[in-house]
């Protein structure tokens, strides 16, 4: 563990194990390549050190084969860490609107009413909620109702938010943010997206 002293501490009345131990909000936003692969490499960590884990994908095609998909859902039947649970809420690509979005925006609702039960019952201790950024941003999902339920959720349940464009009001509350810029990219020359890198 990295050594040292922090910047701030916090009157908040908390020993420094109970202050190391808190349940985080983590947001991976920003223009950028990486947000949804940092999330799932949080969730390796979350793995090995044998939490339950639910991966909740928000936007993205249920028929969309991720390999990191493939990865945890292995990972987490071979007994040897945590568990895993994989829900693919939503269809359509997370960069691109479609015309006939009400089919997705049920979906997205539902995923996250999903989230908010399982959130009450802490049925994980690590929640991936992989491109919900989206659709609060887009007005499907309300912010405040977000912001109010991942403040009071019980236990020491961490939750990690990926998706362009996350609601400062999400931000404010997140304890971690980590905004992905952009310099270069491939397809910036054209070059679309390979196995290997993309999925």
């Amino acid at each position: 563990m990295p050594q040292g002293q922090p910047s701030v501490v916090p009157d908040d009345g908390l020993t420094t194990r109970q202050r190391r131990n808190r349940p985080l909000v983590v947001v991976h936003t920003g223009i950028g390549k990486g947000k949804s692969t940092a999330a799932f490499g949080l969730a390796l960590r979350a793995w090995n050190q044998g939490w339950p884990i639910g991966v909740f994908q928000f936007v993205k095609s249920a028929k969309w084969k991720v390999g990191e998909e493939n990865a945890l859902r292995v990972l987490g039947a071979s007994g040897a860490g945590g568990s895993v649970d994989w829900h693919k809420m939503g269809e359509g690509w997370s960069w691109v609107q479609r015309d006939d979005q009400m089919d997705n925006e049920e979906k997205a609702r539902e995923g996250w009413e999903q989230v908010k039960r399982d959130l009450a019952a802490e049925t994980y201790k690590l929640y991936v909620l992989d491109e919900f950024a989206y659709p609060m941003h887009w007005g499907w999902v309300d912010t405040d109702e977000v912001v109010d339920v991942l403040r009071n959720r019980p236990g020491t349940q961490h939750v990690v938010i990926t998706g362009r464009n996350a609601p400062e009001k999400l931000v404010d509350l997140a304890d971690l943010v980590t905004d992905m810029s952009k310099v270069k990219h491939p397809m910036d020359v054209g070059q679309k997206g390979q196995r290997g890198i993309e999925w």
